[in-house]
């Protein structure tokens, strides 16, 4: 397999490769450089490369405008937000006012022959991000429905992966992976139902953040499982990046009841605060063992996470080899089905519609669309035992039984709560993939944290962690208690500090 990372650039190095957002805010501040110049300059990146990569679907037209339109109140010395200037993209699953919103889907898509749905206002995510001043240069590319592991289902066609185009790029959030990892943004909004944050993060050499159920508003944002499982969260290069980009979009709003938890659990310091090379020394960590999941790692795999676990005691951190061995959370999470949650799927996309425009429902939409996702061969026939026609053919203004659900989410959070107090454990740490990433055209991607990280609703940080011999990126995933994310930030931020093992992607065309 080629590897992407050998091949030489077409063009001279990028002025901005690899750059960070306090880099960016330090060089505006001494003139160094203009939002307009930032901007124009990605956006003559993206026109280089885009063709062989396909990260986005719809580009902002007004990117330089709203670029100049910062330049100039920095100037006059007005007040400016926490990102401003700094480019970055949403995915194509998030609204942003005047940009349709196609669930990656063909009969979705206006521009492939389907109907069009344009929402009115913007999703409390991307108007937090504009509030703070973000220059959004598009929207990225996502399989149909979000549902797959690659997008190669997407009405504008498959997106590649920034590390090596023959790779999987992960999903759903491939797009927004493949525009941060290649230097086409700054930073990314991504989003998981079913690992789409964590996995294209590690697919792509990218540090992302899954984020605490309810810790970010979702409300705006085409669901899968919105009461469940769905989840908002960052795509960075470096953990700094990633808690500057969190501290903008995390926190209550009263659009969204499911933030609520969120009161009283987003520290007044600022994520960024916990910015610590020395924030392992100490820390008690579990590691990945048959009492997690039975599957076992492969041999490279074993060997690159050896590795890591040395660098992590080297940093002062105490390992715990397997504290899930005798609690029977691995025989239980197998005897569940992994996409559970997703029995709200009706529910929760009639809710949106009706918040995108009241008019619209779940039966009007695909009667116009002229077919249906759940029907066998559809984006959603993988989800097809809670995603079908009979239920549809129920109440969606109803909410479903979630008994099941519930009873599932508490067992798993007893289960982890309780080996994190036994062995008083500050987190655990796992290779996020128990081998290396497959070809783009393998749709079952593996990982260690899906489902039982989405259905407890913990938070997740993955960082680079090296790379296989034929390319592929390694990462790890840190992950704790609800409402942890600071102290994983931390613990990740003193790993990435001492082994900085991300590279740059060198891109072809």
């Amino acid at each position: 397999m080629e590897n992407s990372m050998l091949v030489k650039s077409t063009k001279e190095e990028f002025r901005f490769s690899e750059v960070s957002v306090n880099e960016l805010l330090t060089g505006y501040k001494e003139g160094a450089f203009t939002a307009e110049e930032v901007t124009q300059s990605f956006l003559d990146r993206i026109e280089e490369f885009e063709d062989n990569y396909n990260a986005f679907t719809f580009m902002n037209p007004n990117a330089l405008e709203e670029a100049k339109e910062i330049d100039r109140l920095r100037a006059e010395g007005k007040p400016l937000g926490p990102l401003a200037g700094i480019p970055i993209v949403i995915k194509e699953a998030v609204d942003v006012a005047g940009y349709p919103s196609t669930f990656g889907w063909a009969p979705l898509s206006k521009d492939s022959g389907g109907i069009e749905l344009m929402p009115e206002k913007d999703a409390t995510v991307a108007a937090r991000l504009k509030e703070a001043g973000a220059i959004i240069l598009g929207k990225t590319n996502i399989p149909a429905f979000s549902c797959a592991y690659n997008a190669n289902n997407s009405w504008d066609g498959p997106t590649y992966n920034a590390v090596n185009r023959e790779l999987s790029p992960g999903g759903s959030s491939s797009g927004t992976a493949m525009a941060v990892s290649g230097n086409f943004a700054v930073l990314g909004v991504a989003e998981e139902t079913a690992g789409s944050i964590q996995v294209p993060a590690a697919a792509q050499a990218l540090v992302g953040i899954k984020p605490s159920f309810g810790l970010i508003p979702s409300n705006g944002v085409t669901p899968l499982a919105g009461s469940t499982r769905d989840v908002l969260g960052p795509h960075a290069r470096t953990v700094e990046d990633a808690a500057i980009m969190l501290n903008v979009m995390a926190g209550y709003s009263d659009e969204d009841i499911k933030t609520e938890g969120a009161k009283g659990n987003v520290p007044d310091a600022g994520y960024p605060a916990f910015l610590d090379g020395a924030a392992l020394k100490g820390k008690r960590l579990g590691l990945y063992g048959a009492g997690w999941r039975t599957e076992e790692l492969s041999k490279e795999t074993q060997e690159l996470y050896a590795r890591a676990i040395d660098e992590l005691e080297e940093q002062g951190a105490v390992v715990i080899a397997d504290p899930f061995a005798g609690t029977g959370f691995a025989e239980y999470m197998a005897s569940k089905n992994g996409f559970i949650g997703m029995e709200t799927f009706f529910y929760d996309l009639e809710k949106y519609l009706k918040n995108a425009n009241p008019e619209l429902s779940i039966q009007e939409v695909f009667e116009k669309a002229g077919e249906v996702p759940w029907a066998e061969g559809g984006p959603l026939s993988l989800v097809s035992d809670f995603v079908n026609a009979e239920k549809a053919a129920v109440d969606p203004s109803v909410l479903p039984d979630l008994t099941e659900f519930n009873e599932v989410k508490a067992e798993l959070l007893r289960i982890i709560n309780t080996v994190m107090e036994k062995h008083q454990l500050d987190g655990f740490v796992y290779p996020q993939m128990p081998e290396a990433f497959p070809t783009r055209e393998v749709d079952n991607v593996k990982s260690t944290t899906i489902s039982e990280i989405n259905i407890s609703g913990l938070p997740l940080i993955t960082v680079p962690a090296g790379y296989y011999e034929n390319g592929s990126p390694f990462a790890l995933a840190f992950f704790g208690e609800m409402w942890s994310e600071a102290n994983l930030i931390g613990m990740a931020y003193a790993y990435e500090q001492a082994t900085k093992l991300r590279v740059a992607p060198v891109l072809t065309k």
